[in-house]
């Protein structure tokens, strides 16, 4: 399978979604993070500890995607259209993390009129920073129309501490980590079925 996260927007929880989906989809398979964004976020999170899977800069893609049954693709933020179109291309799902505030959205929406001109049928919003439940429900309202995964991402400084250590949510000392890393294990298996 290859999952692809994309946003019109950083700070949305891009690269943190694409971490521990592949850490999801790595279970009893070989899974592959492509990191083709220029912060190499992914690659610094991968070097600061351990994760389950294997990250590659996507320059050196190529060399590694044969050996692999899951990849997952990070991307630069706000791709053109043209990148749209060979991401929709070359995906078997789209993922397109957004948060709740207004500015994401506007940009999320661009996003999806674009994947719409297309004529794109494999993408799906992933709600991320979700700050409260309220705040995650009127969102899931207003982006009622769209195709939505039912698991949201919420907030917790667990993702941070994970990031400064190079391993997964699950793997900090922190009182909400187990809280946060089952909102992974639902959203894997809305991906899996």
């Amino acid at each position: 399978m290859l999952v692809t996260c994309t946003s019109a927007k950083g700070g949305v929880g891009k690269t943190t979604s694409a971490v521990h989906i592949a850490a999801i989809l790595a279970g009893d398979n070989t899974t592959l993070l492509i990191d083709g964004d220029p912060n190499h976020s992914a690659m610094k999170w991968a070097q600061r500890g351990d994760l389950p899977f294997k990250v590659v800069d996507l320059m050196s893609a190529a060399k590694h995607t044969r050996n692999f049954e899951h990849i997952v693709f990070d991307t630069p933020a706000r791709p053109s259209r043209d990148d749209l179109e060979a991401l929709v291309e070359g995906c078997d799902l789209l993922i397109i993390p957004t948060t709740p505030d207004i500015l994401s959205i506007d940009a999320t929406l661009e996003t999806v009129d674009l994947l719409e001109a297309l004529n794109c049928n494999c993408y799906r919003l992933l709600l991320t920073i979700i700050p409260s439940r309220r705040t995650g429900e009127q969102t899931r309202e207003a982006l009622a129309e769209f195709p939505l995964f039912k698991q949201s991402i919420r907030q917790y400084a667990a993702y941070e501490k994970a990031a400064l250590g190079g391993v997964l949510v699950n793997q900090v000392k922190d009182r909400n980590a187990r809280v946060a890393w089952s909102d992974y294990q639902r959203l894997g298996k809305e991906i899996l079925t």
